[in-house]
Order: C-alpha cells, then sequence, then structure tokens
C-alpha cells in the first residue's frame, strides 16, 4: 500500500499526467483565489482552509473533481453548474475540459463569503 500524501505535491505526484495538469491549474486559480487560505491534505486529498474548510480537489480513475465542501454553495450557484455533473458538494470534470478559471474563483470566494458568516449555536 502507498504511503498517504502529506503534502499536495505528494498528491499530484500520484495522479496520471493529463490530471496533474488539470489540477495544477486548479490549484493556481484556487490559490490566487483565496490567498490567506492554508493548503494541507484533508481525508487523503488535497483542501484549503480559511475560517474552516474551504474547498478541496482531487482525481479519481474516471475524472477529477473540485469539492465545495458545501452543498449550499453548490444549491445557490446552481444555474452556473447546469452543464457540469454535480452531487453533494462535488463538481466533476474530466482532464481535458478543466473547469474556467472565472467560474472556480467566483465558487472560491462564494465559499469564503460563506465561512465567514456567524455560525448559529445550537
Amino acid at each position: 500500500m502507498a504511503a498517504k500524501p502529506r503534502t499536495v505535491d505528494d498528491y499530484l505526484a500520484t495522479v496520471r499526467a493529463d490530471q496533474r495538469t488539470a489540477l495544477e491549474k486548479l490549484r493556481k486559480t484556487i490559490r490566487i483565489a483565496a490567498p490567506k487560505a492554508e493548503e494541507c491534505i484533508s481525508y487523503g486529498i488535497p483542501a484549503y482552509r480559511q475560517n474552516g474548510m474551504l474547498v478541496g480537489f482531487g482525481a479519481t480513475t474516471k475524472h477529477c473533481a473540485f469539492y465545495l465542501m458545501s452543498s449550499s454553495t453548490l444549491a445557490d450557484l446552481e444555474t452556473e453548474l447546469e452543464d457540469y455533473d454535480t452531487s453533494q458538494g462535488t463538481i466533476r470534470f474530466q482532464p481535458d475540459d478543466p473547469l474556467p478559471a472565472g467560474l472556480v474563483r467566483k465558487l472560491v470566494k462564494a465559499r469564503i463569503a460563506e465561512n465567514q458568516k456567524p455560525r448559529s449555536r445550537r
């Protein structure tokens, strides 16, 4: 069994070249949109924290995925995401058809805003 990745670079080294190219582009866009976010590995995938978990990304044998870690953000932008394969806070895409940088920036900014909202006490 391969060792679990400890860094985003470790993770990216384990995926196919075409996926790595798409995910590196996604990573760059996330870092530009959320320069204060902390890069980490969470649940075995690259993720970003800023006032809580922000977003993440990963690769499977069939596709790449951008994890919004929020079904409400996905629902709020449903119209803009109608052409994408989505479910439960996840947007799946093919490496040769990556998510547009403008859309990624908008999604990351929406997640930053969501994480800044005061949480109600239970």
